[in-house]
């Protein structure tokens, strides 16, 4: 019988994989940089291998963080949470972890003036939204559409 990882674990994991890919390390390199193989980082990224305590101090430093990165999200926030709160949040790590994430969030912190850093975030909820609205008004707008030329 499989057993399920351990969501603390899969938490941990996740951290790992969203700071390494923050760096730009590639599997292989954290896995050398450990002395073991890029198989063992894929197991512990995916939360099926605990990391013990002298091996996730090793991942830190390769990382270049403390190894409390690997554990923050606070206790007492977490108890308020509602589930859609705790959904949302994943969605986010997750996002945030993947390639396009990472990509979108370097690009973004080189953008030095902080006026021009919020119209973009405003840009991108107008967008958002009107993707929204737009999903859900397609139908009766299209019903109403007169021809754009002629």
């Amino acid at each position: 019988m499989k057993k399920n990882p351990n969501p603390i674990d899969t938490f941990v994991g996740s951290r790992v994989r969203m700071r390494r890919l923050m760096v730009g390390m590639s599997q292989e390199k954290l896995a050398d940089g450990l002395g073991i193989t890029f198989q063992q980082v894929q197991k512990y990224e995916k939360g099926t291998n605990r990391i013990g305590a002298s091996r996730l101090q090793a991942i830190a430093d390769i990382l270049g963080v403390h190894p409390s990165f690997f554990f923050q999200q606070d206790e007492n926030a977490q108890s308020r949470e509602t589930a859609a709160d705790v959904h949302e949040s994943h969605e986010i790590s997750s996002f945030v972890a993947s390639k396009e994430g990472i990509a979108l969030n370097r690009a973004f912190l080189k953008i030095a003036d902080p006026v021009l850093r919020k119209k973009i975030i405003a840009l991108v909820a107008a967008m958002a939204q009107s993707g929204e609205t737009e999903q859900t008004a397609v139908p009766s707008a299209a019903r109403h559409a007169e021809p754009l030329h002629g």
